[in-house]
């Protein structure tokens, strides 16, 4: 097996409701005077009140919808100033933080908006082009200086982000596993992230509808901070100990297919992911394993056909662009051994006549 780059965790890390009044503090000794702070609209909206005064020069940064590599660009030519990166938003802006951090190399601080996947962990950035449709991923060689996470700030979001989050969360166990059943003697930090992996699926599925319930109800209870963390911080240490193995494989490389159909670009990354977990189990024809997460998914309102991603009509045309986009050239289904597009297409089908049968 190819030896493993282990980033496990970011330097400081704190989940707690109220953490980011400690941001002055965490701050001293830095030596920091200039930052730049990049932020959505919703997501500055929702955090500012809960960011207290920060002895800094800050330059504020909007974000333009995309993490792009152009976009990238455009923040540094506009930060090329600050001494540390700070991003307050989604996935897509800690990306930014993070890509942005590494091309000026400057420590970067995360503090999460929503809780829909493990970017304020993982030391990578996924990039799209600017009409959303995905190009690759990169993993930077320094980890995130700090991840500060206000469940209170989290609760704020609107609940398909969560539940979207548990989608894409779960896929963790599914792709790590596919990758790392044949290594008979694995090293510990392989073993921490499917341990991390496990941990992924079994709390999720255990916890993830009161957590939903907690999320309606606006309740920061025990189910709510256990789902955020395991989303974040387990999700995260997935990648973060096993590299290449516990990354993605086939149900990530569906959403990238995914996203290459205008039909679903209205649905969230964990609901592709989700969908993309039930393909990916298609094609290792474990099929009893897709009708014991079907309960689960209808609990939790997470796509089983290409139906509930937006496809009111599901033509040939569609399932050979996913397949063919699911299986180019670097994508990382091929770690799976699985190359041909047709073998995709018949696993999709698979997929959607299973739907149809329950």
């Amino acid at each position: 097996m190819e030896s493993l780059n282990v980033q496990g965790a970011p330097a400081v890390y704190r989940c707690e409701q109220g953490v980011l009044a400690q941001l002055p503090d965490l701050l001293k000794g830095k030596h920091v005077n200039k930052a730049g702070l990049i932020h959505g609209e919703q997501s500055w909206s929702a955090a500012e009140p809960h960011i207290p005064d920060l002895p800094l020069s800050i330059s504020y940064q909007k974000y333009n919808g995309e993490c792009s590599h152009k976009e990238v660009e455009r923040l540094c030519e506009n930060l090329s100033g600050a001494e540390l990166i700070i991003g307050v938003g989604g996935g897509k802006i800690l990306d930014l933080a993070k890509a942005s951090g590494d091309r000026l190399d400057k420590p970067v601080v995360l503090i999460p908006t929503l809780p829909s996947n493990c970017a304020a962990w993982t030391p990578l950035s996924v990039f799209y082009d600017e009409t959303g449709n995905f190009e690759e991923y990169i993993v930077f060689p320094r980890s995130t200086l700090m991840v500060l996470v206000d469940p209170d700030l989290l609760l704020a979001s609107p609940v398909e982000y969560l539940r979207a989050g548990i989608g894409d969360t779960i896929a963790k166990w599914y792709e790590a596993d596919v990758l790392t059943r044949h290594i008979k003697t694995k090293p510990v930090p392989l073993d921490v992230s499917l341990h991390a992996a496990k941990l992924c699926r079994d709390v999720l599925i255990e916890n993830g509808s009161d957590s939903i319930r907690a999320h309606q109800q606006q309740e920061v209870d025990p189910s709510f901070i256990r789902v955020v963390e395991t989303i974040i911080l387990a999700g995260g240490m997935v990648g973060g100990f096993g590299d290449v193995y516990g990354r993605i494989s086939g149900a990530h490389s569906v959403h990238n297919g995914l996203t290459k159909v205008k039909e679903t670009h209205g649905h969230l990354h964990g609901d592709k992911v989700a969908y993309g977990i039930l393909v990916q189990l298609a094609l290792e024809e474990r099929f009893e394993e897709i009708e014991r997460l079907y309960p689960f998914y209808q609990k939790m309102q997470l796509p089983r056909s290409l139906y509930d991603l937006g496809l009111r009509e599901i033509t040939n045309e569609a399932v050979q662009t996913i397949a063919r986009y699911t299986t180019r050239q670097g994508e990382s289904i091929h770690l799976m051994g699985v190359s041909e597009a047709d073998v995709v297409v018949a696993a999709i089908q698979n997929v959607e006549e299973l739907y149809h049968k329950q």
